[in-house]
């Protein structure tokens, strides 16, 4: 097992080296893959992996959570909304719709419209009232345009590493 070996060299960023990244993909792989199995498929003492776990989700590298299908939670409507926004409200507004809990992310973004949101909600009733309450009530928003899904043939938040 590796303590101190120096087989690992940061990338050109310093920011994160190739221990990390095997850590990374190995884990996007098997979000329930233990650190032993992790260590033993990086050549890397268990403890080296704990250390840098910690390390990588402290520094807010990265976040391991449970990722379930909504649809088999009841949520029949996901939509992508573009939302036109006053020019000097931009991060007020992507703050405001990330505060919501039926929005699963949200992205300031150039082009036709100033933020892109995904949100999931159990009904197009819902969702309905959803765009015109809660996001139509949002200071500085002018606007908005739905993209509700009909079918979802990828669902990966994995990043190529």
């Amino acid at each position: 097992m590796e303590l101190d070996k120096n087989i690992y060299e940061t990338d050109e960023n310093n920011r994160m080296d190739s221990l990390d990244k095997k850590i990374i993909a190995l884990l996007q792989e098997d979000g329930t893959a233990t650190n032993a199995g992790i260590a033993k498929s990086s050549g890397v003492s268990e403890e080296t992996v704990r250390r840098r776990l910690k390390r990588l989700i402290t520094d807010k590298c990265i976040k391991v959570v449970a990722v379930p299908d909504p649809a088999k939670l009841g949520f029949e409507s996901e939509v992508l909304i573009g939302i036109r926004v006053e020019s000097n409200k931009v991060d007020y507004v992507a703050e405001e719709l990330a505060g919501m809990g039926e929005v699963n992310w949200v992205s300031m973004t150039t082009g036709s419209f100033d933020i892109f949101a995904w949100a999931t909600l159990r009904t197009a009733s819902e969702l309905s009232s959803f765009l015109r309450t809660r996001i139509g009530s949002v200071s500085g928003v002018l606007g908005t345009e739905s993209f509700v899904s009909l079918g979802t043939k990828k669902r990966d938040y994995s990043v190529a590493i």
